[in-house]
């Protein structure tokens, strides 16, 4: 059997680059628990990636909340798949680079801040990489200081921010010290959030260093950790994978479900549940190696599934990001503010899996 790390025992202390082509990795209609249902109109940036697709589905399938969503992307994003609400949806097309404002209305309860160049991406690509994760973002957190100050923000960051050397369980308190640009850039964004937040320009506000988001659907991202879903994604497919590390390697996982609620109760906590000053939260999430990895693909896809997995070393760069991260961290914050712990990556496995049957 696949053995996972559990946050709720172990853990307590002593862009968007493409479009996916099914998000069905969770039950549209699982909301978290206490979730109040409120009407709001809601902005996501980079909302033609995974993660905004992910998101905007769940939202709009709350029907007792009706939200009005905006889905900003360089692109114009699509509507989620299956939305009996599309009316609910306006999508833009928007350059935050030159016209943050451009997104934005007086009227925005909440924005999600998802737009973003991946690890990799961000390392190959310096001028770009800043451009996007910093530059364009403080653009808009300075727009937002202008035209809807004291709304709710939620940024997605990264345990990227994190680097060697680390302590066994890296917390909110372990100082970043990122071995990647992507990393740096994000955490320069935490510190003018905080300082946004301690001075009133931003409502109540929420940085969440998220875990690898695996198994995500769709295509292969501009990510060092994109394979931790593409030896399940496409192995489950027929298709053969590359894994770059070794069995032992270990990496910190999240699925899409436990995102999707925790990113859900982001809309619902109270401002004064952290100093204004101090926003950062690790989200929850389970260590796994890459042989638990392949287990859990055997006990859903089977041994054909695994032969798919084809072992081929990554590049000098890519190695360097995946050896700086973490491979687990104290989220006892998170759960003590009430978000969702990770069953396990079997289960992320298994939403995959049923996600191709419909």
């Amino acid at each position: 059997m696949l053995v996972n790390f559990h946050p709720a025992t172990a853990q307590l202390p002593a862009t968007s680059a493409y479009h996916c082509s099914k998000l069905a990795v969770i039950s549209s209609q699982e909301t978290p628990t206490g979730y109040s249902h409120t009407a709001m109109k809601i902005l996501i940036t980079g909302a033609g990636g995974f993660v905004g697709q992910l998101l905007a589905s769940h939202l709009l399938a709350d029907t007792k909340a009706n939200h009005h969503l905006i889905l900003a992307d360089i692109f114009e994003p699509p509507i989620p798949p299956k939305t009996s609400n599309a009316k609910n949806v306006t999508c833009i097309k928007a350059d935050l680079s030159n016209d943050a404002a451009s997104v934005l209305s007086k009227d925005l309860d909440a924005i999600y801040i998802f737009h973003g160049i991946m690890s990799a991406g961000s390392e190959e690509n310096f001028d770009l990489g800043y451009n996007v994760n910093l530059h364009s973002t403080l653009k808009l957190l300075e727009a937002i200081r202008k035209t809807c100050p004291g709304v709710r923000v939620v940024y997605a960051s990264s345990c990227a921010i994190y680097g060697q050397p680390l302590p066994q369980m890296p917390s909110e308190d372990t100082v970043p010290t990122p071995e990647g640009s992507y990393g740096a850039q994000k955490v320069m964004i935490e510190y003018a959030i905080n300082d946004y937040s301690r001075r009133g320009i931003l409502g109540p506000s929420f940085i969440f260093r998220f875990p690898t988001i695996s198994v995500r659907p769709g295509k292969p991202t501009a990510a060092a950790s994109s394979w931790m879903s593409g030896i399940i994604r496409e192995p489950l497919q027929g298709k053969e994978s590359s894994c770059p590390c070794p069995d032992d390697f270990e990496s910190w996982l999240c699925s899409p479900k436990t995102l999707a609620k925790n990113l859900m109760i982001a809309l619902e906590l109270k401002g004064d549940c952290m100093p204004s000053h101090v926003r950062q939260v690790n989200l929850p999430g389970i260590s796994a190696t890459v042989k638990e990895m392949l287990q859990a693909l055997r006990e859903v896809g089977g041994e054909e599934a695994v032969k798919l997995v084809k072992r081929e070393r990554g590049s000098e760069e890519v190695m360097g990001l995946l050896e700086s991260w973490g491979v687990r961290y104290d989220v006892s914050k998170a759960l003590r503010l009430g978000f969702q712990p990770d069953p396990g990556f079997k289960e992320a496995v298994e939403d995959f899996a049923a996600s191709l049957k419909e």
